[in-house]
């Protein structure tokens, strides 16, 4: 192992178990992530290397914070760094993932999506307003277990990852063959899993499973705080969410949450005390924030969407909230620059997903297939061969050109950001839609146009800030 390599797992260690050295480890771990990510010049101008330090450097002082208030298990932590960071972030070419993702490459030309997101049942506890997976009726579609373990069988053995997202419908709701998700989470013990949860089943006999796995975070969601979350997600919800929070602090999980950007609780998130809330009085370990992504014809569809104007203050507020408060917050939008923009469509170190029907898309926002799961395994494919679609063929291209040719870092969603591309130049004519919204989205024209309108309007409020914020021109690296 390189010397770098060693004093990275060496300072891990001293932050999770000496609290003596944890002030002077940190300070060498946060270095060495600046090193790291200023000096690899291949990556984008100095500011796009900026931020994505930022984010790693913000989570790390959440960590510190959290592991100081004990809300942490030492032993459950180590094995979480150990499986996403010693498995995961360093990878010898040489070594058995290494090789599977060369193999990988041998084959399709390509190398393997980072991860994959998989729903694996519809089932709900909840009925909240406007989502489309809730239901507590138990004929509602789910995987079988088999299936789900094949699935992720593919991607630690086809694909050589490590790394699995979950949502829903309710995860922990998940059963089949007399098993949940426990077992898959069990089985896969060298597998880093986050899963997309209500957060309301999740009691202290579950946090204390979680803890003792040590390969598992959960991303709680809510709408804001309490008012809001309960007007969406039913009476008295927000309160059984503090309890499973408080359920995992004292099982020391680490824990994020998850919160949907609409016109209705935008304003919320422009807040400094939102975040402080969350962080500094919840113990939250990070925050994902989703934009709205309007599906179907009905107007109050598009009334929930955050306007052009109002995504250019989140943005800013995202800004600020990465870099002086240090916050570990990623907005799937305003935030690309950390990932290198759109992560859809299975290109490297990106992502597929797969809904509990077995339909495999492009990304949980782009609501087109073209190849399920149930068909590809009685054919003896694997995942790897629903990447090679010419649908998600396309969407790689559009990648790499928008990145060597236009890229606007504040628009990096290839449906959502270009919708009139996406339409002309990446869904093809075999994609299949993955419910009725879906399929009403491409037969309505008024959709079409709302779409291409507030993309224009965006395009004209962005691209100062782009050219701007991240010019090639700037190659500090200096700390």
């Amino acid at each position: 192992m390189k010397t770098k390599e060693v004093i990275f797992q060496k300072a891990v260690e001293s932050i999770i178990f000496n609290k003596h050295l944890r002030t002077v480890a940190v300070r060498q771990l946060d270095n060495y992530m600046f090193n790291k990510f200023s000096k690899d010049i291949d990556s984008g101008s100095y500011e796009e290397r900026l931020k994505r330090y930022q984010f790693y450097s913000s989570l790390l002082n959440i960590i510190e914070k959290n592991l100081g208030k004990g809300y942490y298990s030492k032993n459950g932590l180590k094995r979480s760094t150990h499986t996403l960071v010693g498995k995961k972030l360093i990878t010898k070419a040489g070594d058995k993932i290494g090789k599977l993702q060369t193999e990988y490459k041998s084959k399709y030309g390509e190398y393997p999506p980072g991860f994959v997101v998989i729903s694996p049942t519809q089932r709900c506890n909840l009925q909240c307003t406007g989502c489309y997976a809730g239901s507590t009726n138990h004929t509602v579609p789910t995987l079988p277990y088999p299936v789900v373990d094949r699935i992720i069988g593919d991607v630690h053995d086809v694909f050589g990852r490590k790394f699995i997202v979950v949502s829903g419908g309710e995860p922990f709701m998940y059963k089949s063959e007399g098993k949940t998700l426990l077992d898959i989470f069990e089985k896969y013990s060298d597998v880093f899993f986050l899963v997309y949860t209500n957060g309301t089943l999740i009691t202290p006999s579950i946090a204390q499973r979680l803890s003792e796995l040590g390969n598992v975070t959960p991303a709680i969601s809510v709408e804001g705080y309490e008012d809001e979350t309960d007007e969406r997600r039913g009476k008295g919800v927000y309160n059984k969410i503090l309890k499973a929070m408080e359920n995992l602090r004292k099982a020391g999980v680490p824990f994020g949450i998850s919160v949907t950007a609409t016109s209705k609780n935008c304003d919320i998130l422009l807040t400094d005390e939102f975040y402080d809330y969350y962080f500094e009085k919840l113990g939250v370990s990070y925050m994902w924030q989703f934009q709205f992504m309007p599906i179907g014809r009905g107007k109050e569809t598009f009334d929930l969407v955050v306007s052009p104007e109002k995504r250019v203050e989140l943005y800013k507020v995202w800004e600020k909230v990465l870099s002086e408060k240090k916050y570990p917050v990623a907005d799937f939008w305003n935030s690309g620059i950390i990932s290198n923009g759109c992560v859809a469509y299975g290109r490297n170190n990106g992502y597929i997903y797969i809904d509990w029907n077995g339909n495999i898309m492009p990304c949980v926002f782009v609501p087109y297939y073209v190849d399920n799961v149930y068909d590809l395994f009685k054919q003896g494919k694997n995942l790897g061969d629903a990447v090679q679609s010419r649908f998600m063929k396309n969407g790689r291209k559009w990648q790499l050109d928008y990145e060597k040719i236009r890229k606007n870092h504040l628009m990096p969603c290839s449906i959502r950001d270009h919708y009139k591309n996406f339409r002309e130049n990446i869904i093809t004519d075999n994609s299949k839609p993955e419910n009725k919204q879906a399929d009403e989205a491409l037969k309505d024209a008024n959709y079409f146009q709302t779409m291409v309108n507030y993309d224009e309007e965006l395009t004209e409020l962005t691209k100062n800030i782009n050219e701007l914020e991240y010019s090639d021109l700037l190659q500090k690296t200096e700390k």
